[in-house]
């Protein structure tokens, strides 16, 4: 195969005349060229370590290996003889393909500067040259002026020619190869060649193209000032008496609720405040375009308004550029919501279904089934977070990390009383120690539940005060519930008099009961009944027990039979020892009851003894 290439070679050698429109095909000249040029770098890098491994070899050698020195030094000898060979091979089969090979020539003005033969990469000599060349173009209109605007970067394998930052021309091994120079070289030898011509580029532009571009400016100006006065009058004009004309119309004033937050006159203003903003932003905005395009018509100051521009071009491209990567995670996040939405509907219609007693499960109350809604709620709305929180935007960074950790920490530190009444009352969501309106007690606290939240739970007494008491203390608190079992069994209200042992008993409970029956509110079946829970010093106690479905009347009901208590037992002249009193009375007359004295039994009179008689 090489032994054919090589004939090519030697045959079109032969026709130094050969027109290149009717030579081989440009692409396969360059390949050849860029195959030759790889396999002669290929054949000197191996040279190279062969070199160097014979000639760690003869450092190694003893002075007395005189007969192995020798043989190492006639191959050195060889391979550089060879190597001077295959060098000279190349270079006259370089020159044959430079015969073949098309060449693309960089005119960025008017003449061509230099060509360009090899490729680099996958990018063909056509390519680079089209690369190359508009990027001059785009040099030459920023009129450098001094030598080291270009600067010359050595990169080993490469070297390029910058212009701030920006690489105009790579130079590569193998245009040094096809040229038969150093890199270095080439690229002294190509920046030379830029210069001049930018000289030459700059002499010819003409005093007319500076009218042109001076005659450009102030049309532009000239526009804009125009411009903005006819939108300064647009807006006074149009928008400024229309919003007039829309006072007590349009604009009437915005009220929430009772409170007045802007009547009519104040919502005019503001809205007239917010047309002149508007109007001073796009004046603003005319002035910054303004500004940027003057500086684009003059070539030296072109590259202040590209940087002008890109003050906002840049943002605005970046946000762009966010927003359009950024709508994969964006409609994940929209399905995710979604999902979560109509799991939280179903949840919500089974518990209203449970709620209005529909569905009925054993076990669970009506009246769970909305907070347990809630906790539910609460959770898939956490796990949903959970869900779509790495595909919110920000939340790699550290910033987002910090303040979150930082929230986290202020929520632990500063709700820890917080946490305690929510769970307080979660828990006692699921006990049922009480329902609202039920009447009931918590410590000295005696009146009806009105409200109950997460937090804590409000009772009116019966005095009309709110007292709020926080669920954490109601839950480490022994609550009494009047209205658990009233309605179904009712509630027992009892009250204790005491009367001395010269009552019979028997009558005591006959008065009391009698009392009971005169009160409003209090039940006949079951009856009223009697316990006496004391034998005292000085009277007996008598507990009357009724039965209400009143629960929270108790205050009346209790009022009520204290006053029918008294009634009876004034009517039957029998006197209540509570409270206590001390009164002078003769202590000669038993307190046994009547019934149990003789019938002729008279008390015992005074007996008065004189003193003397008393020692005779």
């Amino acid at each position: 195969m090489e032994k054919i290439f090589f004939i090519v070679i030697f045959i079109l050698s032969a026709f130094p005349a050969f027109n290149q429109t009717d030579t081989i095909d440009s692409v396969l000249a360059q390949n050849l060229t860029l195959d030759l040029m790889i396999k002669a770098d290929s054949a000197r890098r191996a040279d190279s370590l062969q070199k160097e491994f014979l000639l760690n070899q003869l450092n190694n050698l003893t002075a007395t290996e005189i007969q192995k020195r020798q043989e190492l030094e006639q191959q050195l000898r060889l391979l550089n003889t060879e190597d001077s060979l295959r060098k000279i091979k190349i270079l006259h089969e370089i020159d044959s393909l430079k015969l073949i090979t098309k060449s693309y020539p960089i005119v960025p003005f008017k003449d061509t500067l230099f060509l360009i033969y090899t490729k680099i990469g996958n990018i063909t000599a056509k390519e680079r040259s089209e690369i190359i060349t508009e990027r001059l173009k785009e040099l030459y209109k920023h009129y450098i002026l001094n030598f080291d605007s270009l600067t010359i970067v050595d990169y080993g394998q490469s070297i390029d020619i910058v212009f701030k930052n920006k690489t105009i021309i790579t130079i590569s091994e193998y245009d040094a190869m096809w040229f038969g120079k150093s890199k270095m070289a080439i690229a002294n030898n190509y920046k030379n060649l830029i210069l001049n011509d930018i000289e030459f580029y700059k002499s010819n532009k003409s005093l007319m193209t500076f009218l042109k571009q001076v005659g450009l400016a102030l049309f532009v100006i000239i526009f804009q000032i125009f411009l903005i006065r006819f939108i300064n009058k647009l807006f006074k004009n149009k928008a400024d008496k229309y919003i007039n004309s829309q006072k007590g119309k349009l604009l009437k004033g915005i009220k929430i609720k009772d409170y007045q937050f802007l009547d009519e006159e104040r919502l005019t203003n503001v809205m007239l405040f917010i047309s002149k903003m508007l109007r001073w932003l796009i004046n603003i905005i005319q002035l910054y375009i303004t500004i940027p395009i003057l500086f684009s018509i003059f070539p030296p100051t072109q590259r202040l308004a590209e940087t002008l521009f890109s003050y906002i071009l840049t943002p605005l491209k970046k946000i762009g550029s966010s927003v359009l990567h950024y709508l994969p995670n964006l409609f994940t996040i929209i399905v995710i919501v979604i999902i979560t939405r109509y799991i939280v509907k179903f949840i919500k219609f089974l518990s209203n279904e449970v709620e209005a007693e529909k569905l009925k499960i054993p076990g669970f109350y009506s009246d769970w089934a909305r907070p347990t809604f809630n906790i539910v709620r609460f959770l898939v709305l956490a796990f949903m977070f959970v869900m779509i929180f790495p595909y919110l935007p920000g939340s790699d960074s550290p910033i987002f990390k910090g303040v979150s950790v930082f929230i986290g920490i202020m929520f632990s530190l500063g709700s820890s009383s917080i946490i305690g009444n929510m769970v307080a009352g979660l828990v006692m969501t699921y006990m049922r120690p009480f329902q609202i309106g039920d009447r009931i007690k918590i410590n000295e606290v005696v009146g009806d539940v009105v409200e109950r939240t997460a937090f804590v739970t409000r009772v009116k007494t019966t005095k009309k005060e709110i007292i709020t008491i926080p669920n954490s203390n109601i839950l480490s608190s022994n609550v009494v519930n009047y209205s658990a079992l009233s309605k179904t069994e009712g509630v027992i209200l009892y009250s204790t008099v005491t009367i001395g042992y010269d009552v019979p008993w028997r009558t005591v409970h006959d008065l009391l009961i009698s009392a009971a029956e005169k009160t409003n509110n209090v039940l006949e079946i079951p009856e009223p009944f009697v316990l006496q829970t004391s034998l005292d010093d000085f009277y007996v106690s008598y507990q009357l027990n009724v039965h209400t479905l009143q629960a929270n009347k108790q205050p009346q009901i209790y009022s009520e039979l204290h006053q029918h208590i008294q009634d009876v037992f004034n009517e039957a002249k029998i006197e209540i020892l509570s409270p206590h009193y001390r009164a002078q009375r003769d202590g000669n007359q038993v307190t046994n009851p009547e019934e149990y004295l003789d019938k002729d039994y008279q008390a015992p009179s005074f007996r008065f003894m004189n003193i003397f008689d008393a020692k005779k």
